[in-house]
């Protein structure tokens, strides 16, 4: 019987479905398995490829496969899709996903440590406690429009709402103060929990090196540096910093045939968390330069006076990747251009 080299494994919540190939391609075996069997299966495997999709759960199970010695690949789900022949089903995808792991020139996701998902998990609950809190405030925002309270929005102006709910002699129903109180509080609960989020992170950033190192430039905070660690695969896997900025969706969309190059908007590809909070501090940097000036003959100075303020700031966070990067695999921490040329 010949060896089996790579087995496609198509992830579910109860029933998976196993694909395995031999060392020509040839079909090995095609196999359902039930979630508790999982493991039994391929501790009796011989040493092979395990090839998943990169979705939900597929780290813990590259962790857990790889204890048995087996090398585990995954695979972007949008780089499997085109291997799907006609009808998709379990045993469709698992073939799928064994062919395009084949490829010589595949690209792959790096497997994810517990602490980094860990991590990860911290500014995915900071993002929704955010988005919760801003729901929160608008909902509160809104019935207070109803009865002639106009406040801007944003959490910053919070305080103009709870003043007027808070007065004594408001003009409010009672109903009205109680239930506006009932959404103060809750606002309140979610800005705790977020600040101590976030005070965690900072303590984190504060013992990275590397994030100590890539804070120092400009417009990556410690939210953003630890969020390098967190969702960025090693940066020895990028061959440069214009590869890094590509992978995050900071470079445009390439439309290109016949020779003839056309260049769109950013690709968004990538991971969105951290392109949205490289491209947050590169605003922010900004809109500084713009209200207190730019350095003269700088880069940040030449951009201000002839292109939009986004288009600058998505630039800047494209500069920013490719800084990030080289601090991160060559050392060292970042130099203002315009202070090191004096």
């Amino acid at each position: 019987m010949a060896k089996v080299t790579m087995i496609g494994l198509d992830l579910a919540k109860n029933t998976f479905q196993a694909h395995g190939e031999n060392a020509d391609g040839s079909v090995a075996f095609r196999k359902k398995l039930r979630r508790d069997k999982v493991m039994t299966f391929f501790a009796k495997q011989p040493r092979c490829t395990v090839a998943m999709e990169a979705c939900a759960g597929a780290h813990f199970w590259a962790r857990s496969l790889r204890e048995f010695g087996h090398e585990v690949q995954l695979v972007p789900p949008v780089y499997v899709k085109p291997f799907v022949k006609r009808q998709k089903n379990d045993a469709a995808d698992a073939e799928a996903i064994a062919e395009a792991a084949s490829r010589p020139t595949m690209r792959f996701v790096a497997v994810k440590s517990e602490a980094k998902q860990a991590q990860g998990m911290a500014f995915k609950t900071r993002d929704l406690l955010v988005r919760q809190r801003t729901q929160t405030i608008n909902a509160l925002r809104g019935n207070l429009a109803e009865f002639g309270v106009i406040a801007p929005q944003g959490v910053a102006h919070l305080g103009r709402l709870r003043a007027v709910v808070d007065d004594s002699e408001t003009y409010l129903p009672t109903a009205v103060v109680a239930l506006a109180q009932t959404l103060l509080e809750q606002i309140d609960t979610f800005t705790e929990q977020i600040n101590a989020i976030e005070q965690d992170i900072k303590q984190l950033a504060r013992k990275q090196d590397s994030s100590k190192r890539v804070m120092t430039i400009p417009g990556v905070g410690p939210i953003c540096a630890t969020a390098v660690e967190a969702f960025a695969p090693p940066m020895e896997s990028f061959k440069s910093g214009r590869d890094f900025a590509a992978w995050l969706g900071l470079t445009p969309r390439q439309h290109s045939t016949g020779g003839k190059e056309r260049l769109g908007k950013v690709s968004k590809m990538g991971q969105r968390d951290l392109r949205r909070l490289l491209i947050g501090g590169a605003m922010a940097v900004v809109r500084w330069a713009a209200k207190n000036g730019a350095p003269e003959g700088s880069w940040l100075a030449r951009m201000l006076q002839r292109k939009p303020r986004m288009v600058i700031a998505v630039a800047l966070a494209n500069k920013n990747a490719r800084i990030i990067w080289a601090l991160l695999t060559q050392g060292g921490v970042y130099k203002d251009p315009a202070a090191a040329a004096t």
